[in-house]
């Protein structure tokens, strides 16, 4: 791989896909340990990438296997969340600053950690590819290896729960839908 090949690569997608691993790990020294091991990936497999898809979604997929990798090898699918979310202060855990936490502050974070909480895992990807990523439904179907369909089916759900969990966490219930 050519090195001004890698370097256009890299900072033309690592913000995207450092916030893409925050999203998945709710840990951002996890989340560096990562996006390190993304590239990695990408210098090794560089030669591979016939150009079926974009860059992007080619990053993506190689970031959320990272991801998947990681949470298989050391068994810490549920101890993640208890060790990157001050219950105390209710918010993330403070693991240095980023550029991120300019965007994202606060409540916002927190309700978005809450819904995704509580979201099915092929839910919580969806909603971060193409909300939080701005995946397109195609896209989305790329990374995960699924179907638009599915995609379009399994945001539709996300959505309507999120939409739920919202209403219960504003105090207007939300039974009646």
């Amino acid at each position: 791989m050519d090195e001004s090949v890698f370097h256009r690569i890299y900072e033309e997608y690592h913000q995207d896909v450092y916030r893409f691993l925050i999203y998945l790990t709710k840990d951002r020294m996890l989340s560096e340990d990562l996006l390190h091991e993304v590239y990695v990936r990408v210098l090794k497999s560089y030669g591979n990438f016939q150009g079926k898809s974009s860059e992007r979604t080619w990053l993506f997929s190689i970031a959320r296997n990272v991801a998947f990798d990681h949470f298989r090898r050391s068994s810490v699918r549920r101890k993640r969340t208890d060790e990157s979310f001050d219950w105390d202060t209710e918010q993330p855990a403070d693991r240095g600053p980023t550029p991120e936490e300019a965007a994202v502050h606060g409540d916002e974070m927190i309700g978005l950690f809450k819904v995704l909480d509580d979201c099915t895992e092929d839910q919580r990807m969806v909603l971060i590819m193409r909300f939080l990523q701005e995946l397109s439904i195609a896209e989305t179907a790329e990374v995960l290896g699924w179907t638009e369909a599915k995609v379009k089916t399994t945001q539709h759900r996300a959505l309507k729960k999120a939409r739920e969990l919202l209403e219960v966490s504003d105090g207007r219930g939300g039974g009646g839908r």
